[in-house]
């Protein structure tokens, strides 16, 4: 697997950042998005630094490892470095979005990658 494919995950929390913003009638400027998602995008670094998701990205154990840091620390940074909310529902509903998206994409990979095994 490639290096690139932490875009994947960096767009997850993107659409993220924009569906939620969007849901609130925030504005949708770039300082804005940037702002909400600033903390997410820390913590999703530090998620493929601990994890060394480069060495195997499309992992579902890299996934939860990734998951697990992108929400916590990104809810830590989200507290006490930007200074915003992080109310339980808000919690619930990043854990659950970014867990579908972060997994969702390499639970595909591993899906293809079986069914090729198979044809092959």
């Amino acid at each position: 697997m490639k290096r690139w494919l932490l875009a994947y995950d960096v767009g997850a929390v993107l659409v993220f950042v924009i569906a939620g913003r969007s849901n609130h009638g925030a504005d949708e400027t770039a300082a804005g998005i940037l702002h909400t998602a600033g903390p997410f995008l820390i913590a999703l670094a530090l998620g493929w630094l601990a994890t060394r998701a480069w060495q195997d990205p499309a992992s579902l154990r890299v996934g939860a490892g990734v998951v697990a840091v992108t929400v916590g620390v990104g809810m830590v940074l989200r507290r006490l470095v930007f200074d915003d909310g992080t109310q339980l529902s808000f919690v619930l509903v990043a854990t659950a979005f970014l867990a579908l998206f972060l997994l969702g994409w390499r639970l595909g990979a591993l899906i293809a990658d079986r069914r090729q095994a198979v044809r092959t």
